[in-house]
């Protein structure tokens, strides 16, 4: 018994006949149409119906050199042009400073409050989209001059233009008043170290003062020791000059009793005895040694010595004596100690005192008004724009006629596979071989 098997016969065409499908759709030119003009409403409800969006935008340049000139020329405060727009964008830039003029001006934000939504939360979406800071490229070099601006994209229910420049005021005017705030705490600074810088003098003056005062009398009193130890020693000596010379005397006394000289004499005339003298008789002695002191006699020799016994002190037989008692009355009083206690007014002598002082009476005197203070020249203020940006209806509804078009084609193209589908495949009969 032979059996065979069911042959199955498969036809299949790669090919595709331009013209069958080009007829294929034009017969469905009808759907096509259709599902353009649909798409193209859609697009159409789509740019009429949607939120117009608006762009405003508020360029900043560097303000001139004679606008900051006045704050500059308090010598306190330095700030140029390109310092100044800095401050001004980096303020512009600050999350801060938007969230704090949005707290100042709700009613500007009103239309962008939601259900559910606190006020920080509206803001912070809000500023997230629709603030772009404005500066140029650092990468390019052919920007003629820095700038700094803000730009804002809005819904159409949102006061734009109000909303720059009010952000760009209250930014100049808060960045004013943090330079008046800086200034004055600046100069107050200054002032509280001129303050210091006095005292200071005050205190090294008094402390030099005393010190000086010290080394003086510490010089007066050790001075005054030095002339009371060679005034007890000059008297010392006297004293033991004059014990010297009694001593000297009664020895020559005791001599010249013994010789019986009792009036003065000299060695040639002790030697010739008394003799009468007839006439008058003068008698001269030349003699290169010393005569003796016992020649003068007893009586004159007795005489110095009950003198020298009798003497209580011989402070007159020195100079020296009444120089230092001159010194030693000097230093009762020292003249230049007594006019340093008697100074009235001491901050006269405190060196830099004047010029401290006319710099802090310049500081207090100081008056600047920050409200005319020009930071920057507004090169460009946010004007009322002429059309939204956003959406841009005839591109949009230009793509909807496209992206239409191409859709009515793809279903029409489906559409005419699945019709063609069938005619591909053919099943042969089965037949059994007896």
């Amino acid at each position: 018994m032979n059996a065979s098997l069911p042959v199955i016969h498969q036809t299949t065409s790669d090919e595709i006949d331009l013209a069958e499908l080009f007829h294929s759709i034009w017969e469905q030119k009808l759907l096509i149409t259709l599902v353009t003009l649909l798409v193209g409403m859609l697009a159409a409800a789509y740019a009429l119906l949607a939120t117009p969006e608006y762009q405003v935008q508020s360029v900043l340049r560097p303000a001139m050199i004679k606008d900051l000139d006045a704050l500059n020329r308090t010598d306190v405060y330095k700030l140029t042009p390109h310092q100044a727009m800095q401050r001004v964008g980096a303020a512009l830039e600050s999350y801060d400073r938007r969230l704090e003029f949005f707290r100042a001006n709700q009613g500007l934000f009103e239309a962008l409050r939601q259900p559910n939504r606190s006020l920080e939360q509206t803001f912070e979406s809000f500023n997230r989209d629709a603030f772009k800071m404005l500066q140029p490229d650092p990468k390019k070099t052919d920007s003629l001059s820095a700038y700094v601006g803000i730009q804002l994209t809005y819904p159409a229910d949102v006061n734009g233009v109000a909303l720059v420049n009010g952000l760009v005021e209250h930014v100049l005017q808060s960045e004013r008043e943090r330079i008046d705030a800086g200034l004055k705490t600046v100069i107050q600074n200054r002032l509280n170290q001129l303050e210091l810088n006095m005292a200071a003098a005050r205190a090294s003056y008094e402390a030099g003062k005393e010190a000086k005062i010290a080394k003086l009398l510490e010089a007066d009193s050790l001075k005054r020791a030095e002339l009371q130890d060679e005034l007890k020693a000059l008297r010392q000596q006297l004293k033991t000059r004059r014990d010297n010379r009694i001593v000297q005397l009664d020895e020559a006394i005791h001599i010249a009793r013994s010789l019986g000289i009792g009036k003065p004499t000299t060695p040639s005339a002790l030697g010739e005895g008394e003799r009468a003298a007839q006439g008058n008789m003068i008698r001269t002695e030349v003699n290169n040694q010393q005569i003796p002191l016992y020649f003068m006699g007893s009586e004159a020799l007795e005489a110095e010595r009950n003198t020298l016994l009798q003497r209580r002190s011989d402070d007159f037989t020195e100079p020296r004596i009444a120089q230092i008692a001159k010194e030693l009355q000097l230093l009762t009083q020292n003249r230049q100690i007594e006019v340093l206690n008697k100074r009235e007014n001491e901050d006269l002598f405190l060196k830099d005192l004047a010029a401290w002082r006319e710099e802090s009476a310049r500081l207090r005197n100081l008056q600047f008004d920050v409200a005319g203070l020009k930071l920057v020249t507004i090169d460009q203020a946010a004007l009322e724009p002429l059309k939204p940006i956003r959406p841009k209806k005839v591109l949009i509804l230009a793509l909807g006629l496209v992206l239409g078009g191409m859709l009515g084609l793809f279903i029409a193209l489906l559409r005419n596979m699945l019709r063609r589908a069938p005619r591909g495949f053919q099943l042969s009969q089965l037949s059994l071989a007896p």
